[in-house]
């Protein structure tokens, strides 16, 4: 189965100028406020009014938690036809969030109910992982991706579904079942019979063999779930609304 931050606002202090010193302004690269301390001269009291004036500088993003994580992730994978449209320099970007996120998960994920239901595969940082050849270099010539769905279904049930246009116009569709197992408190072993393809609306056949794959479970919250294969592969799974 491919399956907090406190910030302190610290005002300089502010000063006072003699009878003949000059205005003096404090200056302060960082988001804080601006204190500027002014001479004012009454005529009887010579009292000094102090001006003081707020200076805001934008802060660059804070992340607070995992779901400023999630919501950085997902504008990173979404509409990348499933990672092929990333550059290498992007894919390292999406696996320093991954790596984040492993922070936030929950203990023994293979036992959290959240994994049951229908989920969108947005991103694999190997294109070929799921939908096989039909993915490669060599068959996006041929088939396009229109979606890429996992289903998994309680007790232990996962069906796997990618939908292709053959030559841009003839519908297709990849679809493989599986049996889950859990191997320990992360890791799920699932067993494949062999796929099957349809191709429009009277061509459908099994071909192949089983086919075995492990995942180890990162993250999983309500919105979306992260995996890493035996081979290191890393995906990014979304719930279907």
């Amino acid at each position: 189965m491919a399956l907090a931050a406190h910030s302190s606002a610290l005002s300089p202090p502010s000063f006072r100028a003699s009878h003949h010193s000059k205005p003096k302004l404090l200056n302060s690269r960082s988001n804080l406020p601006l204190i500027v301390s002014l001479p004012y001269y009454h005529h009887r009291h010579h009292k000094p009014l102090t001006i003081s004036a707020s200076v805001s500088v934008s802060n660059p993003e804070v992340r607070t938690g995992p779901d400023d994580l999630v919501a950085s992730l997902l504008s990173k994978v979404t509409q990348t036809d499933g990672g092929v449209l990333l550059s290498t320099e992007e894919h390292e970007e999406v696996a320093a969030v991954v790596e984040e996120l492993q922070e936030y998960c929950v203990n023994e994920p293979v036992k959290c109910p959240l994994i049951f239901g229908e989920w969108d595969v947005v991103y694999c940082s190997r294109p070929t992982s799921p939908g096989g050849g039909y993915r490669s270099a060599l068959g996006r010539l041929f088939f396009k991706t229109k979606e890429m769905i996992q289903d998994v279904e309680a007790p232990n049930t996962v069906r796997n579904k990618v939908s292709l246009l053959l030559f841009g116009f003839m519908q297709a569709e990849v679809s493989l079942k599986g049996t889950l197992k859990a191997l320990d408190d992360k890791w799920i072993q699932v067993v494949f019979e062999p796929p099957e393809l349809k191709i429009g609306p009277i061509l459908e056949f099994q071909y192949g063999g089983q086919s075995e794959v492990k995942l180890q479970i990162t993250y999983i919250d309500d919105k979306i779930r992260l995996g890493k294969g035996s081979r290191g592969s890393l995906f990014v799974f979304q719930r279907r609304s």
